[in-house]
C-alpha cells in the first residue's frame, strides 16, 4: 500500500480510519497523563500507536502518537508505545497539546 494512501485515509479495516488500532490492555497513567496503547495492523506487523490524554482546565485534551516501529505481536506493540509515550510526555509535557 502507498505512502499516500495510507496517509489520506485509504486501506485498513472497513470503518476504520488508518493509523487508528483497538485500545490494548489498560491505560497506564504517568505524571498526571493518560497512555492508552492502540497498535494497528499495517504490514503484517503491528505499529506503534498511542493516545495521551490529560485533563487541562476542565477540558480533556488528547495527542495520537504513532511511531514507525513495527512488532510482530499487538503486545509488543503496545508495550513499545507506552515507552514512547513516557519519553514524549517527558520531553514535551503538555506541548504535545499545541
Amino acid at each position: 500500500m502507498s505512502f499516500l494512501k495510507r496517509l489520506f485515509g485509504g486501506g485498513g479495516q472497513p470503518g476504520q480510519a488508518a493509523g487508528e488500532g483497538k485500545p490494548v490492555g489498560e491505560a497506564v497513567e504517568h505524571k498526571g497523563y493518560s497512555i492508552q496503547p492502540t497498535p494497528f495492523a499495517e504490514g503484517g506487523q503491528f505499529q506503534t500507536c498511542a493516545l495521551i490524554w490529560k485533563e487541562i482546565d476542565g477540558v480533556r485534551r488528547e495527542h495520537r502518537l504513532v511511531r514507525a516501529d513495527r512488532f510482530p505481536s499487538a503486545d509488543l506493540a503496545a508495550e513499545h508505545a507506552v515507552r514512547k509515550g513516557r519519553q514524549v510526555i517527558d520531553e514535551q509535557g503538555d506541548r504535545i497539546f499545541d
